[in-house]
């Protein structure tokens, strides 16, 4: 992890390897502090504070979550008092892809050899994931803390003359993604409706709606945007990913009518220059998505976690990469 200061009052902490779970967190030092998205586990969070605490006067007085995935809000808990701002829909939807118990159960399940075998016979890409998880990431002790302040479609904070827009742009990556403008700064934290060098997984949404809020993106003109995941970036960071969903978008309906299952198209469908982003294979959730919306699929139609897993790990085996989420 590391800290960089993006303007003269926001900062980011990085995750570096930039894999699942390496949630990237911001901070607006002003009126009494506002921390944007508070980590995957405990010990990632509590680095994030010390990080911060290099240049805030104490524990801030604010928090906003993005969206309700788990690797977005399992810090709350360490802000003790702090206001929680999110989108209505977050905390209910929390209960259900943030409840941190389930992945708990993984990480203590591949720990175990006998488990993990047992695990890999039937699931081998959630094995490989759990395992990768392991490698950076403990949630014991993480508890569900909800956010206490709702907002609709917007809404805004004066932090001592500084203005700070929340705006609503869901479903995209997840149904409560939302947006931060801070416009005396030129800074926009973007949550995972940015994924910045890897590949973007999204979950509930339509390509529409994330083509929307990419164009919203590049409207806003930041200097600087945070993404979800990955390294900072300027409006550029918001042209490559918005090239790349079209690409695969393209390519998608091209194997849907020659009537390719989706685990087939992903594994034919070139990388081509994204194959350098960290976690190619998960290619697959986004030709899915794009399947989805071929067949007229409800866009919040549930996924089968284990079985997406298992076939980003097909994906990856078929192309011959390294498996990586």
């Amino acid at each position: 992890m590391e800290m960089k200061q993006v303007s003269d009052n926001c900062f980011a902490v990085l995750n570096e390897k930039n894999r699942v779970c390496d949630a990237n967190s911001g901070l607006i030092n002003r009126g009494g502090g506002v921390v944007i998205d508070t980590q995957s586990d405990l010990p990632h969070a509590r680095q994030m504070i010390e990080m911060f605490s290099k240049v805030w006067p104490a524990m801030p007085k604010r928090v906003i979550n993005t969206h309700e995935d788990g690797d977005h809000v399992w810090g709350n808990q360490l802000f003790e008092g702090a206001e929680i701002i999110a989108h209505r829909s977050v905390p209910e939807r929390m209960k259900h892809v943030a409840n941190p118990e389930e992945t708990q159960k993984l990480l203590h399940g591949v720990a175990d050899v006998s488990t993990r075998q047992a695990l890999e016979a039937v699931h081998p890409g959630v094995a490989a994931a759990g395992l990768q998880l392991l490698e950076d990431y403990n949630l014991d002790g993480v508890e569900l803390v909800l956010p206490t302040t709702l907002f609709d479609t917007g809404y805004e904070l004066d932090l001592d003359g500084t203005e700070v827009h929340l705006i609503y742009v869901g479903p995209c990556h997840q149904v409560g993604d939302t947006i931060i403008h801070v416009p005396r700064e030129r800074v926009v934290f973007a949550g995972d409706v940015l994924f910045r060098q890897c590949t973007p997984m999204g979950w509930t949404g339509t390509y529409e709606k994330w083509l929307r809020c990419i164009d919203l993106l590049v409207q806003l003109n930041p200097e600087v945007i945070v993404a979800g995941h990955g390294p900072l970036c300027g409006i550029e960071g918001a042209t490559e990913m918005k090239a790349y969903l079209q690409y695969v978008r393209d390519e998608s309906k091209r194997c849907f009518d020659a009537e390719l299952t989706s685990l087939d198209a992903a594994k034919r469908i070139e990388f081509g220059p994204y194959g350098e982003w960290r976690a190619p294979a998960r290619l697959y959730m986004n030709v899915e998505r794009a399947y989805r919306e071929f067949r007229n699929d409800p866009h919040d139609a549930p996924w089968d976690t284990p079985a997406t897993f298992d076939a980003i790990y097909k994906v990856a085996r078929a192309k011959g990469i390294e498996v990586e989420y």
